[in-house]
């Protein structure tokens, strides 16, 4: 009976410090744009270098329906195979003026429903909730509560999208809802701002994020994950535009050791460059819970890859453990 009992003991130990150990390996967050994906690019999801996919953006019709892509098992499934979690992203930047009715009292239960059919039926691990600027309206707190209910009900996930120029719309209540907080620490400029050309995701802007989401909303670190763009912006004579990683380096030698580069016709693209990017990581391992990607398929291949850039060191990190 004695050694029953300590079997039990051992046994618990065992589970409770394999537990702390996984709770507290950094997260990588990948965003996937699941509109635009096609099969063939399911196979370029590098989902060993991932803890969770978060699928963007999955939005309802005005009638608060979801229409679903026909990837989207097909992603879970392989998503799951490799341990990876998929989370259903909702709203993103440029979310459907209408998300304001369906989040009203009269329509929100259903919209809430139909939400928690896709994530039941799909296998999904849980929601990211991508509302953003006028998104956030009177309607936000009390949908995020009622969703937050259904899914801990469920033993899902809930989890946001927010950026700090947006914090004033956001309450702590709401805060404490989330099982993590995906920063988007970046766009501090862009074509909204054609006069106001320079980086729009500086290592500055990262450390400023961290602090004032730990520190002035009392955020506890792990659930703090920081955001990186995968992704520039080319200012100059004619509008501003994005360009993926992969382009500018494709475009411009040594592109990925500099975090801007002049085109030759009076333009600059600001971007993360590789040690930037290595910088960040590291930032957001000893400081935060992991790091976010905006979004995964603007990466490079090979030894160009930022993403490979944040394994080599999340890596790192571990065996100095």
């Amino acid at each position: 009976m004695k050694k029953a009992n300590l079997f039990k003991k051992i046994l618990l130990a065992v589970s409770i410090l394999f537990a702390h150990q996984l709770f507290a390996q950094p997260k990588v967050i990948g965003y996937l744009p699941i509109n635009y994906i096609k099969v063939s690019d399911i196979d370029k999801i590098p989902f060993k270098k991932l803890t969770h996919l978060n699928l963007a953006f999955l939005n309802p019709d005005s009638s608060g329906n979801f229409p679903v892509p026909a990837e989207l098992d097909m992603i879970v499934n392989k998503a799951h195979t490799n341990h990876v979690k998929v989370l259903v992203s909702v709203g993103g930047g440029n979310s459907p003026a209408y998300y304001s009715k369906l989040l009203n009292d009269t329509h929100r239960a259903s919209l809430i429903g139909n939400i928690l059919k896709v994530v039941t039926e799909h296998q999904l691990d849980g929601v990211d909730v991508d509302l953003e600027g006028n998104a956030i309206d009177d309607h936000y707190t009390v949908f995020t509560n009622a969703l937050y209910r259904s899914l801990k009900r469920r033993k899902k996930l809930l989890t946001a999208a927010i950026a700090t120029v947006y914090s004033p719309k956001i309450s702590n209540s709401v805060l404490a809802n989330f099982d993590w907080v995906n920063i988007m620490s970046y766009d501090k400029t862009g074509p909204w701002m054609p006069n106001n050309p320079g980086q729009h995701s500086p290592l500055a802007m990262a450390a400023e994020d961290i602090h004032y989401w730990n520190s002035n909303r009392g955020i506890s670190k792990k659930k703090i994950i920081l955001g990186v763009p995968f992704y520039g912006y080319r200012f100059g004579k004619d509008a501003v535009t994005a360009l993926r990683f992969s382009e500018i380096i494709d475009r411009f030698p040594d592109a990925e050791k500099q975090d801007s580069i002049s085109t030759g016709d009076g333009s600059v693209i600001y971007y993360n460059g590789k040690e930037t990017i290595r910088k960040k990581t590291r930032l957001a391992i000893q400081q935060a819970g992991g790091i976010m990607i905006w979004q995964i398929l603007q990466d490079a291949d090979g030894s160009n890859s930022l993403l490979h850039v944040i394994d080599e060191t999340v890596i790192e990190s571990k065996k100095k453990k």
